[in-house]
């Protein structure tokens, strides 16, 4: 089952996003880095995107992009 979550993003004049805060299960949580930007799908949920790493608060995590909602999972 996905995780869908609501996401504060940047979009850069190039078109990038970035996603700069998470709310998960009303807390919200801020994104320290994007470490890696890639088309991929998810194992875990099912479905693709835009799979972006990201350290959050410390923690390795999956956000994915897929057309215009987002949804989390977690790094093992």
């Amino acid at each position: 089952m996905k995780n869908y979550v609501e996401v504060t993003a940047l979009f850069d004049t190039d078109g990038n996003i970035y996603p700069k805060s998470v709310v998960v299960e009303d807390e919200s949580h801020e994104v320290d880095r994007v470490l890696d930007i890639r088309p991929a799908a998810s194992l875990k949920s099912g479905g693709a995107g835009i799979r972006y790493k990201c350290s959050i608060e410390g923690r390795e995590t999956y956000l994915f992009l897929e057309e215009t909602r987002w949804f989390i999972e977690l790094v093992a």
